[in-house]
């Protein structure tokens, strides 16, 4: 019996020079970065207040750190592929072989989706949603610690597959039977199933958690028709989870018995059907584009309303909207494969559903503009990006409508025009919106703002960008050029590949221009510095300190109508003296390791999983079932922090957070 399974010496690919460079360089970065973390002194400190934190504030922000590393994974994948189809036409083959072509372009949609926005949007819920609600965290703070784990087990997974064994080379969507053992017989589709399978436990988690603190643990008096926006779209956004993942991970846990006990659930030679695989995957699919995209409004509302000093337009329309899309996004999964022959009723009812969805957004998109009209707008980083938002969604929107209908699906399905569609939606809908909140909250995290003049600069870059790289993408597809080609033979795309390739650089410049303001924002934090509400907001992140103690607030505040801190400013133009304020001691969670150690003990697992060495995977699941063992019979669950050090941070912070 061979201990490590199927892993041997011949998984690392030394004959592709690409791919061990690229490998070799990500380990150059990540010791240099340990070594640097070390030789500071910095572990103790990371360790106390970072990787075993419960606190909800630091592992959103650890959410949005894991999600821009991924960014950058991503868009690399991104540029190699655009690379390569603007120059192997015709005669010249470019220089990815197809093998490898295949594993970045299943790469870069994998990513992005689970490992990019996935973490990007729960990053962002996870930082601002318990402080909207005016409550001191996350209804679970421990299991929100272990879904970070196990998110970032997953991230760990699929990097560690550049340089061990191969990707799949299936497709983002691993359809069988390209993704049954027959035809996909290395790990690469093994290593796409266990990256999601433990990452999607976490997402799970996640959800659970947000729905049950949105619902049972919102500030005195925050009725739900108080509650802000974001929130309401965070609700939205959770209950897609809960309702969605566990079909996504019993889906791929099927083909996982199919490739590795030998059923047939999606084998057809076996009485299985791969369309099953197909209709469950979208089952979960189209709620997913929603889990993305609603928070993302959510956003655009509580940056559109701060910014036009004014207060939402049609707040009850919003939450009705919201609560439509959600549940809506459950009854237009077909549309993504009209082509499957299902008959003209079903495609019917399906295009005709895929039309009505579109009607609660445009509503959102009414009462932005609606909430402009007739204000003071501030043209800031955030106001930038969700303006560039809603020029480009509704052009991502109308083709949407456009695909809807069955026979024009028919000629544009798996085209480069679908390809051209979908980042219209997810780079117009919700990467823009990650970045106006990025830029929006960020002051509130660290205490400073980012720079403007950087932030301007890689708005346009990615505003053009998006269009110079995408646009080309609709005219191919209407000319016939049909996704995921390493090479072709019609020498008249070549022009439009070229075009896309540059767009594609400029967003790039754009992604350095961000890397760039975060490094001068750091450097200049003193001048950037803020108070508590730099922006003069109207909900409650904003009533206290920036960044927030980890109590997020000394007394929870009393919410007597929505815009809580906007009507409270109202009210009182003057501060409460301090001499009058009562605190009282406050127990927060205590710092648990259960994250670190059960992500760990995933990655062994999983990896094991992959190779098939069955001694270290059950040497995981043992791993993990302790740890967990050890949380439930922990002696203690929370720290007291004193009355009198509340005290003393809010007399220092007095002035900052007065209203």
């Amino acid at each position: 019996m061979n201990l490590l399974g199927r892993l041997d010496w011949s998984a690392i690919p030394f004959d592709q020079p690409i791919i061990m460079g690229a490998s070799g360089g990500v380990v150059l970065v990540i010791v240099a970065v340990l070594s640097w973390v070390t030789l500071k002194g910095y572990v103790p400190y990371l360790w106390r207040e970072w990787i075993t934190s419960v606190d909800h504030k630091r592992i959103g922000i650890m959410y949005i750190i894991l999600a821009l590393i991924m960014l950058l994974r991503g868009f690399a994948d991104a540029i190699m592929m655009r690379a390569q189809q603007a120059v192997a036409a015709g005669g010249a083959q470019g220089y990815l072989p197809p093998e490898h072509f295949d594993q970045i372009f299943s790469a870069h949609g994998t990513i992005m989706i689970f490992f990019m926005a996935m973490p990007f949007v729960i990053g962002m819920m996870n930082f601002v949603v318990p402080l909207q609600l005016g409550v001191r965290d996350m209804a679970f703070p421990t299991l929100n610690s272990v879904a970070l784990g196990l998110t970032a087990s997953g991230i760990l997974l699929i990097n560690i597959s550049l340089a061990v064994g191969e990707f799949a080379k299936t497709g983002w969507v691993a359809y069988p039977p390209l993704s049954e053992l027959q035809y996909s017989p290395g790990v690469g589709v093994d290593y796409y199933l266990w990256s999601l399978q433990i990452s999607g436990v976490g997402t799970l988690m996640t959800g659970i958690n947000f729905v049950a603190t949105i619902l049972k643990t919102r500030a005195p008096g925050m009725s739900y028709m108080r509650m802000p926006v974001f929130c309401w779209t965070s609700l939205a956004a959770n209950l897609l989870i809960v309702a969605a993942f566990p079909v996504l991970t019993a889906t791929l846990a099927m083909l996982l018995l199919d490739r590795y006990l030998g059923f047939h659930f999606f084998t057809t030679d076996g009485q299985g059907n791969a369309m099953m695989y197909v209709n469950l995957f979208w089952v979960w699919g189209h709620p997913e584009v929603y889990i993305l995209v609603l928070p993302a409004f959510g956003i655009f509302s509580e940056v559109v309303s701060t910014f036009s000093g004014k207060p939402l337009f049609g707040y009850r329309s919003m939450v009705a909207a919201t609560m439509s899309i959600c549940v809506l996004s459950f009854f237009v999964w077909l549309h993504h494969f009209f082509t499957m022959g299902a008959g003209a009723n079903v495609n019917g009812f399906f295009g005709v559903m895929t039309m009505i969805i579109a009607v609660p957004t445009g509503v959102k998109v009414f009462n932005w503009l609606f909430t402009m009209y007739g204000g003071r707008i501030r043209f800031t980083v955030p106001i930038l990006w969700s303006i560039g938002f809603m020029v480009t969604f509704v052009i991502g929107g109308m083709t949407g409508v456009l695909m809807a209908v069955p026979p024009a699906d028919f000629q544009l399905h798996n085209s480069l025009f679908l390809i051209a569609h979908f980042h219209n939606v997810i780079i117009g809908g919700t990467v823009f919106g990650l970045m106006a909140g990025y830029n929006y909250w960020f002051p509130k995290a660290f205490g400073f703002k980012l720079d403007e003049r950087w932030g301007r600069v890689s708005f346009w870059c990615w505003l053009i960008g998006f269009y110079v790289a995408f646009m080309p993408l609709y005219a191919l597809g209407l000319m016939g050029m049909t996704r995921r080609m390493q090479h072709y033979d019609v020498a008249s795309w070549q022009p439009w590949l070229v075009v896309a390739a540059i767009g594609a650089v400029i967003i790039l410049v754009g992604i350095v221009s961000q890397v760039i303001q975060l490094v001068v924002s750091i450097r200049n934090r003193e001048q950037l510095k803020v108070t508590a509400d730099p922006w003069n907001g109207r909900t409650l992140e904003w009533a206290t300190a920036s960044p927030p103690p980890a109590w997020n607030f000394a007394v929870l505040p009393q919410v007597r109508d929505l815009d809580a801190l906007w009507n409270r400013k109202q009210r009182e133009r003057t501060a409460q003296s301090m001499k009058d304020r009562k605190f009282e001691s406050i127990d927060i969670p205590k710092n648990s390791a259960t994250g670190f150690i059960t992500a760990f003990f995933a990655v062994v697992t999983g990896f094991a999983m992959i190779w098939h060495i069955w001694w270290m995977a059950g040497a995981g699941v043992i791993g993990i079932f302790l740890t967990m063992l050890a949380f439930a019979f922990r002696d203690e669950e929370e720290i007291e922090i004193p009355a009198d050090q509340i005290a003393r941070f809010e007399q220092v912070h007095q002035a900052e957070i007065a209203v």
